[in-house]
């Protein structure tokens, strides 16, 4: 190939993009759910609708699926193989890591080395890297992301069906008559799903929803029972139904008997266990009166559906609290069969792929055992591969934490961003820094941990690259690629193939192509198989690439050429333990592994919210996304900020025993009193001081390996704030740097000049967030006694002097006043307002004077001013993502119409009406009003 700086390496079959304007059908790369997606490209963008062929969604997206298009651009791009931060061809990256890796394990062994993979990469991809580690480089060191959301649903699979299954599927939640929903916000976190189950409940109103749930999620205001559970007491609940169960004679006694083991050791332990309702409600936290309509409402309804996710899953008992509920289901026969079973929300995108090929320390491809010697065989043999590590490898908490003791030696991260997202993340940020060779494959160039890396490689992003994922309820679709692959970005599974081949495996490796990848993946999976292993997709194999290029949505398993798939699993029994049976599990609550205390009295909780993703990489870069939650936040009880003394949008310190961090306050009820909930999406890209995992507790389940986000002791206290600012520009390459800072005047003159790429504002400490705007981007700023204060030193901030072209400026140091704009071509560039005390200028209008064509005399006079000269109103924060709707839109629809329904809103506003999402918020604006409308007249 020439260009990219790679000889003597084919590369058939990297890209396949569509022409312009051509409308390629794909899968969404967010949550689980596994959406299709109809992309009609064009440049650096494309026009984004739901599929609605595809079954998973059916047409429907969320708000962020819906701003896919928006975050296509190269801004950010990694697009270059880079040695040491310094760009370099492909052949020489490609041998420093074939050759470091090789010699790391000559010296130390093979479990000196790991990989580090995620659930946004491919099935193909998961697949090229999984066998490189076990079958050639011959440790089982290679784990991934999927083990800080879905490890303990696995574990709880496993125990209770002898394999990694969800036996039922979407159609369920539309067919249950309860459902329960433990741990999930899922209107949220799975929106298209919510929005499936609301279409259900208008279509038969007597259906009802079941929320279990510290907070009073979007979800839990929507439900008909909310459970606020104290946290970590699932397993006392779930096992305080198992006991109700049985001894009201709810048990399927025919099911138990021709398919299930340990049921006498589990109810003993139920027993136990749970005792009394009153001892059930008390040890929850709970009435004993909500807890018995949940008892009453699971036993006498046959068509329960007990959907759980993270909040059941990060826990240091997580486990236990799958099997509990699964216990519940296996009891009462209530699996497999339509509109009842268990169903375990999946939290990446194709977290259940990677489980599928193995690519977890506990498991082999094909969903075969590591510790099992006749597995180890027949992949080994499949494989025709050198090696086969003997144990399970390290998982993810534990990888790091040999990462930092020097045991791994050698690591490679590809497509997640450990320095952010891992528990105790400040320790692994210090331990990836101490790494002697760390690899990393991603598109982005600056997040936390590709700035670490020795060797970074540019990975394709979706839009680019091509192969499938599994979502949830075990459907197979086509991701594939319409985008022409930038600079020389490749796909993660050519970025492994080449490095394979240096080491000496060329014939091992010999892929061309996602479908041969997929093809052989396809071929294991029925290899000796004969129905002994649930995960079976030999029907899929033998597929021609044009075939595998039209392949339909599919759930496996799928056995034979031309099966249809399967819907659901268990429902005559048959599972996959000896004599096909499945197991209930003795469970025993247990306290989460670190206890409230004095110093630290608060429960800390984290999770995701409504429009964001991860560590914001993709879903930051959209102006819409960015705007519903701008700012990194805590979410407290309002009695529990009175008696702190914390004020709506005061600064706080919240801390543990691992790390603090600096928060905007957000009082409410959302929480119970004693909780804390800190969203996860801020980095240091985008924050000064707003990541929380620093903070959490690195415990971890001690069967599945995940860490117990959901419960961390912490500490709360005001910051008070002493100044505060606002800056919005243009600059596309700025980013603050705080380190760089000499003064206040270079700094902010090198801001205002253009005349540095990277400008070192605002003041070191100064706690900021970083927002994408329209064609800009904006930083919130503030300052606290114990930070640095612009006014303090008397000094000038700029000296306009040197600033070309001129700058506008206004200070009143008395007052603690400073504004400063900077107009280039009669339109604005950049503008910067600080203030001890007085009000900053609305963003919304900032937002205007920015996409302004002109910048006129009265506009410039108003910028000094800090706001327009004409009055103006400002309509508050985002509600609806989707179609740009804001607060004040909506209140005055409300009251202008007379409106007193969320359908009613929608379709005045076409608010609510695309993903839903933001339906709480609106029923919440509408229950305002209704509360502040004058009586009427008698």
């Amino acid at each position: 190939m020439t260009g990219d700086g790679v000889t003597g390496v084919g590369v058939t079959g990297v890209s396949v993009t569509a022409p312009p304007g051509r409308v390629t059908r794909t899968t969404c790369p967010y949550c689980g759910v596994g959406c299709g997606l109809l992309a009609k490209s064009g440049g650096e963008s494309a026009e984004i609708r739901g599929d609605p062929r595809h079954p998973s969604g059916a047409g429907r997206l969320c708000s962020k699926g819906s701003a896919l298009g928006e975050t296509l651009g190269l801004q950010g791009r990694l697009l270059r193989p880079r040695v040491d931060g310094h760009e370099t061809g492909w052949n020489k990256a490609l041998d420093l890591v074939a050759h470091r890796f090789a010699e790391t394990i000559s010296k130390h062994g093979p479990d000196s080395v790991a990989f580090y993979a995620s659930g946004q990469l491919l099935t193909e991809d998961y697949y090229v890297a999984n066998k490189l580690m076990k079958g050639f480089l011959g440790s089982a060191n290679i784990d991934t992301n999927s083990r800080l959301c879905m490890s303990s649903a696995v574990v709880g699979h496993k125990r209770a069906f002898g394999a990694d299954v969800v036996p039922g599927c979407y159609e369920d939640l539309e067919l249950a008559d309860v459902l329960v929903l433990v741990g999930s916000n899922t209107a949220w976190c799975h929106p298209v799903l919510w929005r499936r189950v609301e279409e259900a409940r208008r279509t038969r109103p007597e259906m009802r929803v079941v929320v279990i749930d510290p907070r009073r999620t979007a979800t839990a205001v929507e439900a008909d029972l909310h459970l606020p559970i104290r946290s970590g007491t699932d397993v006392s609940l779930f096992a305080g139904l198992l006991a109700y169960l049985d001894q009201g004679g709810f048990r399927d006694a025919g099911f138990v008997e021709r398919w299930v083991d340990g049921v006498d050791d589990a109810l003993r332990a139920a027993d136990s266990a749970a005792g009394s309702m009153e001892r059930v409600a008390a040890a929850c936290g709970l009435s004993q009166d909500d807890v018995r309509t949940f008892f009453d409402l699971f036993a006498r309804t046959e068509r329960v559906v007990t959907a759980f996710s993270q909040g059941v899953n990060q826990s240091s008992s997580g486990s236990d609290k799958v099997s509990a509920i699964l216990n519940c289901h296996l009891l009462t026969g209530r699996i497999g069969k339509p509109g009842m079973g268990p169903l375990s929300l999946t939290g990446q995108p194709n977290a259940m792929g990677g489980r599928e090929v193995g690519g977890m320390a506990t498991m082999l491809a094909a969903h075969m055992d590591v510790e099992s010697e006749a597995h180890r065989h027949l992949v080994q043999d499949f494989w025709n591969s050198p090696r086969m590590p003997t144990r399970r490898g390290l998982t993810a908490v534990n990888m790091f934490d040999a990462v930092a003791d020097g045991r791994i030696k050698a690591l490679w991260v590809l497509a997640t961003n450990p320095a952010v997202s891992l528990p105790n993340a400040d320790k692994v940020r210090s331990a990836l820094a101490r790494c002697e060779f760390l690899v990393v494959s991603d598109c982005i160039a600056g997040t936390d941990t590709t700035e670490l890396a020795h060797v970074a490689f540019p990975a394709a992003a979706w839009g680019e690259k091509d192969g499938t994922t599994t979502n949830t309820e075990r459907r197979i679709s086509r991701q594939r690629a319409f985008l022409s692959l930038p600079g020389n970005a490749r796909p993660d599974w050519w970025i492994l193939t080449q490095v394979a081949a240096r080491m000496g495996y060329a014939a091992d490796f010999p892929y061309t192509s996602p479908h041969s990848i997929f093809d052989e993946h396809a071929r294991l999976s029925a290899f000796h198989n004969g129905g002994k292993r649930s995960f079976d997709i030999g029907g899929l194999a033998g597929m021609t690439s044009e075939e595998y290029e039209n392949l339909e949505p599919i759930q496996w398993p799928v056995p034979t050429r031309g099966h249809p798939g399967t819907a659901r699993l268990f429902g005559n029994g048959g599972f996959l333990h000896e004599r096909g049976r499945a197991r209930l599990v003795a469970t025993t609550p247990l306290a989460p592994a670190h206890a409230l205390s004095a110093k630290y009295p608060f429960v800390l909780n984290t999770g995701r919210l409504r429009d964001q993703w991860h560590t914001m990489t993709r879903t930051g870069t959209s102006p819409r996304l960015a705007e519903h939650s701008p700012e990194p936040f805590v979410e407290l009880h309002r009695s529990d900020a009175s008696r702190a003394k914390i004020l709506e949008g005061d600064l706080v310190r919240v801390t543990t025993a691992w790390g603090s961090a600096l928060l905007r306050a957000k009082l409410g009820e959302e929480v119970t009193q004693g909780s804390l909930f800190v969203p996860i999406h801020w980095s240091a890209q985008n924050s000064s001081h707003g990541r929380v995992d620093p903070l959490v507790n690195p415990a971890v389940d001690r069967d599945s390996g995940q860490p117990e986000f959901k419960h961390t002791p912490a500490a709360i206290e005001r910051v008070p704030i002493a100044w505060r600012g606002v800056l919005v520009t243009r600059e596309r390459s700025f980013a603050l740097d705080p380190g760089r800072l000499r003064d206040h005047a270079a700094a902010t003159s090198a801001l205002f000049s253009g005349e540095v790429a990277a400008p070192a504002w605002p003041p070191a400490n100064c706690w900021w967030t970083r927002v994408q705007g329209d064609g800009f981007v904006r930083y919130e700023l503030l300052g606290s006694d114990e930070l640095a204060d612009p006014f303090a030193s008397g000094q000038s901030l700029v000296d306009s002097a040197q600033i070309t072209p001129p700058l506008m400026e206004y200070r009143d140091k008395a007052r603690g006043v400073y504004r400063a704009a900077r107009v280039e071509h009669d339109r604005l560039h950049s503008y910067l307002a600080l203030s001890r005390d007085e009000k900053l200028p609305s963003r919304t209008w900032l937002a205007e004077m920015l996409g302004a064509s002109t910048i006129g005399d009265r506009d410039r006079t108003a910028l000094l001013a800090g706001r327009p000269l004409t009055p103006s109103r400002d309509l508050g924060p985002l509600v609806c993502s989707c179609f740009g709707v804001r607060q004040a839109t909506i209140t005055e629809a409300i009251a202008r119409e007379a409106l007193t329904t969320a359908a009613a809103v929608g379709s005045c506003l076409r608010a609510g009406t695309n993903c839903g999402s933001c339906l709480p918020e609106i029923a919440t604006l509408l229950a305002a009003r209704s509360l502040a409308a004058p009586p009427p007249r008698a």
